[in-house]
């Protein structure tokens, strides 16, 4: 914590061991394909993986028109892939070459469990997904890599797929006189769906091994350039290679913080207002491949403000899963999506484990991609779930306000009261415009969206409360 809020350390050795890494092309993102075989064929299994080599994969598949719109080709309104069998995988989702366009309509998934004939049932994709991403006129956005993409769904070990994507109808604008003096009905067409469409179906890799004290010390010294640099930004709170951060009490916190500021045991008496440390997981702890992100860290000035997001990936992991949820968002946000890292500063699973997100240092102000129009000065924090209709757990909610009493009390916010970040564009706020929001915000609170699902945003008041208590205000 000293180094982080004077000259880290860990900052340097960062900028010394991290090696120059690229973010493929669009065209190489599309990864291994899968094998091209009808439905109930069968598929030649994956090679084992070698020691040391990378985790998992993406496939990548192209939408073909379905049924009667097949003739209409790429302007079809109705999109899919039959059922077919594939390399085993976790995770789906749907991209677009266009990020700035908008796929308004339905995208339904069914999948077959590994190595059965058991079919799931059709489940629903969330298609507004390109509110989350880095703000217009950024390095990230400006790569010409990024793509138009769903939010991702885990669907748990599959190896085989069906997708349907639908335009939904809209009604042809008419002049008034027209509308007016109309006799007959007219049937609503449909809107186009974005050109390039196409399946990425994704593998998490294998669990990272658990690691004691003693092996973590001794991997410490194995590390890889790209994995020593994650780390290096997180040394003065934990040992190099470390899987987690540890909590601290409230009292070790404030000593940390007011020593880092050059203070005194009594001048920090009447605050600093911050909550304690909580446990972490780190990227290595949930086994983040640190070859697929962009080696650079990016960074704002502050944190000032919180938004609160659910990842829309369903809520059929169990928390020993998190870890693969995270690898295969991740995966899906660099190689299908084509963001510089992982979207969000935090992940907190139902077990209310909290989770390091993209890579820089969890005390640090990390530019983000989770909020569009409001990235800078702020931090995002992903609930893994849908919680439009499903409440979240205690847990859950407790962990965001435990993890936002310690990072907001770092930078001096309140949980209970409100701030103003400057809008880098989106459809609510101009670019520009200078907006007042609460310090603790639900995604939808900076952007016309569903996120956090209304469950989960109902929850805030109650996090903001707990967060400011844990602070000791």
């Amino acid at each position: 914590m000293r180094g982080f809020l004077a000259s880290s350390i860990g900052v340097t050795c960062a900028a010394a061991l991290a090696l120059p890494l690229t973010l493929p092309s669009s065209g190489a993102r599309a990864a291994t394909p899968a094998a091209e075989s009808p439905a109930g064929s069968a598929v030649a299994a994956a090679p084992a993986r070698a020691a040391g080599s990378v985790p998992g994969s993406t496939q990548s598949l192209p939408l073909a028109p379905s049924g009667s719109d097949r003739s209409l080709g790429p302007a079809s309104s109705e999109q899919g892939i039959a059922r077919r069998d594939v390399r085993p995988f976790s995770l789906v989702g749907v991209v677009w070459d266009d990020p700035e366009a908008e796929l308004h309509g339905s995208v339904q998934v069914r999948t077959r469990a590994t190595g059965t004939t058991v079919w799931s049932g059709w489940q629903d994709v969330e298609t507004h997904n390109h509110e989350h991403a880095a703000d217009p006129g950024t390095p990230e956005r400006g790569t010409g890599a990024v793509r138009g993409s769903t939010a991702p769904l885990w669907v748990g070990d599959s190896d085989g797929v069906e997708i349907r994507v639908r335009a939904e109808p809209e009604r042809p604008a008419r002049p008034a006189r027209a509308a007016a003096t109309a006799t007959t009905t007219e049937s609503p067409s449909a809107a186009p769906l974005p050109k390039g469409l196409r399946l990425e179906l994704v593998d998490p890799g294998d669990e990272p091994p658990q690691q004691g004290a003693q092996a973590e010390a001794a991997r410490a010294t194995t590390l890889t350039a790209q994995t020593a640099a994650a780390s290096a930004v997180n040394a003065d709170l934990a040992p190099m290679g470390a899987t987690v951060i540890p909590e601290l009490t409230r009292r070790q916190t404030q000593d940390d913080l007011i020593a880092a500021r050059g203070g005194t045991e009594a001048a920090g008496k009447a605050g600093p207002f911050i909550g304690p440390r909580p446990r972490i997981i780190t990227r290595k702890g949930w086994g983040a491949d640190e070859k697929l992100r962009e080696k650079d860290f990016a960074y704002t000035k502050t944190v000032k403000a919180a938004f609160v997001h659910h990842s829309a990936s369903g809520n059929n992991y169990r928390c020993s899963q998190a870890s693969s949820v995270l690898r295969s968002i991740y995966r899906y946000h660099v190689e299908s999506s084509g963001w510089r890292d992982f979207g969000y500063n935090f992940a907190v699973d139902k077990c209310g484990n909290i989770y390091e997100g993209r890579a820089g240092g969890v005390a640090k102000p990390v530019l983000g991609a989770h909020t569009l129009g409001f990235n800078t000065n702020s931090m995002g924090i992903a609930v893994l779930g849908t919680y439009s209709s499903s409440t979240p757990p205690k847990a859950a909610v407790n962990a965001v306000a435990r993890l936002t009493a310690w990072k907001l009390g770092l930078y001096g916010a309140n949980p209970r009261g409100t701030t103003h970040l400057k809008s880098g564009g989106g459809n609510l706020y101009k670019k520009g415009a200078n907006v007042r929001l609460k310090v603790i915000s639900g995604h939808r609170d900076g952007f016309a969206t569903e996120c956090p699902g209304s469950r989960l945003y109902k929850k805030l008041g109650k996090a903001r409360s707990s967060s400011a208590r844990f602070q000791g205000r």
